[in-house]
């Protein structure tokens, strides 16, 4: 598995994420062979060349586009902060387009998955349709080769998931279309809600453009954990000289182990009780266990004032989270609960049934890197041969265990 960490300095643009992906040796040859069959109508070249900023050595990639109706070429400038190209496609046109090229299938799913995020973001700001949003800055050649390319990128080096750190949105104003707004722009702001951001007043320009935050948005994400090792770094500069740090993004190939596969992200969920009966406590203790959770459990405490009382814990996956805290509350008399997020390693789990004198138990079976370590049978399935055939429950599960 691999996974690649992009730091931000200076922001992220589609630009600078194309070019953290060349730098990590994504083939430019092979990309321009892809996009030109993706935009055969259109002239543009992908280069990149050495940059150095603050001390810093890196590469800075650009798109060139020949205009047809002019004696220049046009340098595309995603995190220069003009919004105003004149080119304009519509989502469904977009769409159209990548679903009837020849690029591998995954490099198709995830674009569209990109351009999705952009229009559900358009559409929510401007109050229309999905199916009805029409891209000006971002229908525009370079754009489009900015985020397929960075999505082709990605396949070419095997990339599986990215892990992103907290990006400087910059302040002040940028002109689009519509006129003048805020930085980052809304519909950047709205995609930015799923990852973690910090204004920066000191740098008055939009660092994180609505290209750049709809790849890092869009793609998978997973926690760089132990045992993970660093095969590529990469740093990409963008077109524009900011005032107080490098217009820089560092990008770090890490690839993952088998063992770190195991790793599963979860939210423990806590709360100190010494108020509620045992009999409530174990009452949602088993409703929690029905609801799906992957654990729950209780610690005997002594809370303030020498009262003896519990700490309720619950181990969740992130989505279940939030209707888990509206269980606790309603169901406890609780005033607070705490939450963090732990990573865990599991035993890949599979079932088989084991045919015993008494009937046929459910053993679950738990295999670390192809070794089975752990088989348990199902306690209930245990139980109610236990029940039917009066042999005793240990006797059942110990035939089943064998």
């Amino acid at each position: 598995m691999k996974i690649v960490r992009f730091d931000s300095v200076g922001g992220a643009s589609g630009d600078m994420i194309l070019g953290a992906l060349v730098g990590l040796g994504a083939d430019i040859s092979e990309l321009s062979i892809q996009l030109s069959a993706l935009l055969p109508d259109e002239n543009f070249s992908i280069t990149s060349a050495p940059y150095m900023s603050y001390g810093i050595n890196g590469i800075q990639a650009i798109v060139t586009i020949k205009q047809k109706h002019h004696d220049h070429d046009h340098h595309h400038d995603d995190d220069g902060h003009h919004h105003d190209h004149k080119h304009e496609r519509s989502f469904s046109e977009i769409s159209d387009l990548i679903k009837n090229s020849i690029l591998p299938e995954p490099v198709i799913t995830q674009s569209l998955k990109v351009f999705t995020k952009l229009a559900t973001a358009e559409a929510k700001i401007h109050n229309v349709p999905v199916e009805n949003v029409h891209f000006h800055e971002v229908g525009a050649v370079d754009s489009i080769i900015d985020i397929v390319g960075s999505c082709l990128a990605c396949h070419l080096l095997g990339i599986d998931a990215i892990s992103v750190s907290t990006l400087p949105t910059g302040s002040g104003t940028v002109k689009c279309r519509h006129g003048i707004y805020p930085v980052p722009a809304p519909a950047t702001t709205e995609m930015l809600t799923e990852l973690a951001t910090m204004p920066c007043d000191e740098e008055p320009f939009e660092l994180v453009t609505p290209t750049g935050a709809a790849l890092l948005a869009s793609w998978s994400k997973n926690e760089i954990t132990s045992n993970s090792r660093v095969i590529g770094i990469a740093n990409s500069f963008g077109q524009h000289k900011l005032k107080t740090r490098p217009n820089l993004l560092r990008a770090i190939l890490y690839e993952v182990t088998d063992i770190d596969r195991n790793y599963e992200k979860a939210v423990v969920l806590e709360t100190n009780i010494d108020d509620c009966s045992p009999e409530i406590i174990g009452n949602l203790c088993q409703k929690l266990t029905d609801k799906g959770v992957l654990d729950v459990w209780t610690t005997s405490a002594t809370m303030k004032k020498q009262r003896l009382g519990v700490i309720l814990s619950v181990l969740v996956k992130e989505e279940m989270k939030s209707q888990i805290i509206e269980m606790i509350f309603r169901e406890t008399t609780t005033f607070g609960i705490r939450e963090y997020t732990v990573l865990r390693q599991c035993l890949e789990r599979s079932f088989e049934k084991v045919e015993t004198l008494y009937g046929t138990v459910r053993v679950k079976t738990g295999k670390w890197l192809g070794e089975t370590l752990s088989r348990s049978p199902e306690f209930e399935d245990c139980r109610l041969l236990s029940e039917k055939s009066g042999v005793p429950l240990k006797t059942i599960q110990n035939l089943a265990s064998k």
